[in-house]
């Protein structure tokens, strides 16, 4: 009589998290992560892989590859999220994630879950967003998949190019770095605030409801933030010209906190976040105060700005014009790990919390 076999092992993700369970992915793929002509590959903004021979200046030509899936009920709310804001940001987080390896975007596939409650002109609607986007940022779909699904689902894979040398990853910082920042940060989360504040009131019945809603106009910046982000590229491209490469690059998907510590653990080094250097648009203030939050927690841990946190030497920092980024700290020797110094000149550490899937 044959035994039988003892049960798998059942363990929730959530006990493992999204990066915990990355990083037991990889370890199951084993040596089908590695290939000839990969650069980067997992774990990074993107991967990066060769395309052909150095060229006449040097340098091996490059295509920059990511994929990024939004889910409805878990990414996004149809009740406040418009159909054309929805495929404009799916382009663009994508595009983002290419901007985040200093590359140019070129080529984009979607992939779209079709519930029955989404219209043919629904979706029409949603692709005018999808074209919007990939005028904006010089990109062409050339493909993708249709599927029925039960909620809408859309993942997009953009396909990006550079030289290898103009690559910047998340490693590469170097203590007495400037930790900077592309524009302000903690608006989309205020957006997202105030777009549940106004779906809750709409949702409450009599006693004044319509009375406590936000009235959008007062907050559009904050609002446009979070519906329709823009990936900066225009900031690759300023590089370029300055001839500026920065040392390590992310870009803020998740919250400064928790990219400020990707580029620590890339780059084994410490960082410095100075509390009172955070950029915060003044709508970012005035949602926090309507909503009882502080600013510094959209900044910190809100995410979804897709501004770009960035390292440089203090040396390059005249190159660039002083409105087109913000210091927001320093890199530090690792012993000093990652932490916020507070406008009174005491640190205390800073935790990488941020948006969790699980």
């Amino acid at each position: 009589m044959s035994e039988i076999p003892d049960a798998q092992p059942f363990t929730p993700v959530s006990e493992v998290g999204e990066f915990g369970l990355i990083d037991r992915l990889s370890a199951t793929l084993g040596d089908a992560m590695s290939a000839r002509d990969l650069v980067v590959g997992i774990g990074d903004d993107a991967a990066v892989y060769r395309v052909g021979s150095a060229g006449s200046d040097g340098a091996s030509r490059v295509h920059v590859v990511t994929t990024d899936a939004m889910v409805e009920g878990v990414h996004f709310d149809r009740t406040y999220v418009p159909l054309r804001a929805l495929g404009w940001k799916a382009i663009a987080t994508n595009v983002s994630d290419v901007c985040a390896m200093n590359a140019r975007p070129l080529y984009a596939t979607v992939a779209l879950g079709l519930p029955n409650n989404l219209s043919v002109e629904g979706a029409e609607t949603l692709y005018v967003g999808i074209g919007q986007a990939c005028e904006r940022y010089g990109l062409a779909v050339v493909g993708g998949d249709i599927t029925a699904s039960a909620r809408l689902t859309i993942s997009v894979t953009v396909v990006g190019e550079a030289r290898e040398d103009e690559i910047v990853t998340r490693a590469g910082a170097q203590p007495g770095d400037l930790l900077c920042v592309t524009g302000d940060l903690g608006s989309a989360a205020a957006g997202l605030q105030v777009l549940i504040g106004g779906k809750e009131a709409a949702d409450e019945s009599g006693d004044g409801a319509a009375e406590s809603q936000p009235d959008l106009t007062e907050f559009a910046y904050v609002v446009e933030r979070q519906l329709m982000p823009q990936a900066r590229l225009d900031r690759v491209q300023l590089w370029a010209e300055a001839g500026i490469r920065p040392t390590s690059l992310i870009d803020v998907s998740d919250g400064l906190a928790s990219e400020a510590h990707h580029l620590s653990q890339a780059g084994t080094v410490g960082a410095v976040v100075d509390g009172g250097l955070l950029p915060v648009h003044v709508q970012t203030a005035l949602a926090a105060q309507r909503y009882d939050q502080r600013p510094e927690a959209f900044v910190l841990y809100g995410g979804e700005d897709y501004e770009l946190l960035f390292t440089m030497a203090e040396a390059d920092a005249p190159k660039l014009a002083a409105d087109t980024y913000a210091v927001v700290g320093q890199i530090v020797e690792p012993d000093e790990g990652v932490v916020l110094r507070l406008p009174d000149g005491n640190r205390v550490p800073l935790h990488a919390a941020g948006y969790k899937h699980y």
